[in-house]
């Protein structure tokens, strides 16, 4: 595909590559002392189902989870993750990733090299690696986003966003995909009005 018409797809790592919900549930039995079973897997945004009850106590079990438990290298990969990434890639398009790790202040270090260290070690391909809040700045023609309040902001600025389905977004409307084997068939489906979208 030649340079000017790489079509780039902006993708979230935590619950759309990673595992976010699955290994935070692990070290959150761990700090509320309880048994694994008795934190439910579904869960929704903010993580009360879990006994998450306010902003401080998520960010005090968050800095727990990155700085004691590396949370963003210790993640299992979401299924297919990196073999459709790699076919996407490999077909052209340019992958940005482009997470939000960076929110609680003072370890961002460690945040940083987990993150990449976990891409590395899972082999998931991207050109361009962003830690940022206001993801519709950085300029992606397809994003894919699980977060609910994400979807909805990138979607109010007129970008074009396929929510990543999970427990959190439940409410979210379509296009929805539901697995990696889905996206990848949605992408596809859209390359040829984006590549028309791309020639100057």
């Amino acid at each position: 595909m030649p340079e000017k018409q790489k079509i780039v797809i902006g993708v979230d790592l935590d619950g759309v590559c990673a595992d976010f919900y699955g290994r935070m549930r692990e070290i959150a039995a761990e700090w509320f002392e309880k048994p694994l079973h008795e934190l439910p897997e579904e869960v929704s945004f903010g993580l009360k189902e879990w006994g998450v009850n306010n902003k401080s106590q998520y960010e005090s079990l968050h800095r727990f989870a990155v700085t004691q438990r590396s949370l963003f290298s210790s993640m299992e990969m979401v299924p297919g993750a990196r073999k459709y990434l790699r076919q996407l890639s490999d077909e052209g398009f340019r992958i940005r990733i482009i997470t939000h790790r960076l929110f609680i202040h003072y370890f961002h270090a460690s945040a940083v090299q987990q993150t990449v260290e976990w891409l590395d070690n899972h082999g998931i391909p991207y050109w361009d690696l962003c830690f940022m809040k206001e993801k519709e700045q950085v300029g992606a023609d397809i994003y894919i986003e699980d977060s609910p309040d994400n979807v909805l902001q990138l979607r109010q600025n007129d970008l074009f966003t396929i929510c990543f389905a999970n427990s959190t977004n439940r409410h979210i409307e379509n296009p929805r995909a539901s697995s990696w084997e889905e996206l990848y068939k949605m992408v596809m489906n859209l390359y040829p009005f984006l590549r028309s979208q791309s020639v100057t």
